[in-house]
């Protein structure tokens, strides 16, 4: 009986953004990576933006949230997943989202990777294949053109990653614009 336990435990851990939602790639990529040189390197051309009201204070609102515990289900200072961290950054910019990350990802408009800027969404598929199971906001892009976004990870909590580190690139479906 224990052992079920844990297994269930570990299955609501590894899969606590998850959604059944299958949606297709709008790129190619290979399925083997054995290094960041083999990853693609995605970069947005807006590198020079000049980033409007609405964008920034959902960016400053995201960047409060940083540290904060990952918890299934969570949309509060306590704990946060995914989905939950978005919902509440948009709720307090007064836009309404639904819940669940496959929901986000049929709101607003779909954007190329090269077009996102600072509060734009990023879908992506962490158990594999092409189901929607995590999202992150943009929070800035490098000069180099790098793609940098919050988001809430189930073991390291709310913080700042890369599109270009090696397991983000892998599970990166999309993008899309609510602003």
């Amino acid at each position: 009986m224990k052992s079920l336990v844990y297994i269930l435990i570990a299955s609501v851990t590894l899969y606590s953004c998850s959604t059944s939602k299958t949606v297709s790639r709008s790129h190619s990529k290979s399925k083997s990576y054995k290094s960041t040189s083999n990853i693609k390197k995605y970069a947005s051309n807006n590198s020079g933006y000049k980033v409007s009201k609405d964008r920034n204070s959902v960016v400053k609102d995201a960047q409060q949230y940083l540290g904060v515990p990952y918890k299934y289900g969570g949309n509060t200072k306590t704990g946060l997943d995914c989905s939950g961290l978005v919902t509440k950054v948009f709720d307090e910019n007064s836009y309404k989202l639904p819940r669940r990350s496959s929901d986000q990802a049929e709101v607003g408009s779909s954007i190329r990777v090269e077009e996102v800027m600072p509060g734009d969404l990023l879908f992506f598929a962490t158990a594999g294949g092409r189901n929607i199971s995590h999202v992150g906001i943009v929070n800035n892009i490098e000069k180099n053109g790098e793609i940098k976004f919050i988001h809430a990870s189930t073991s390291k909590g709310v913080i700042i990653s890369s599109l270009n580190e090696s397991y983000w690139n892998k599970a990166f479906l999309f993008a899309r614009s609510i602003l």
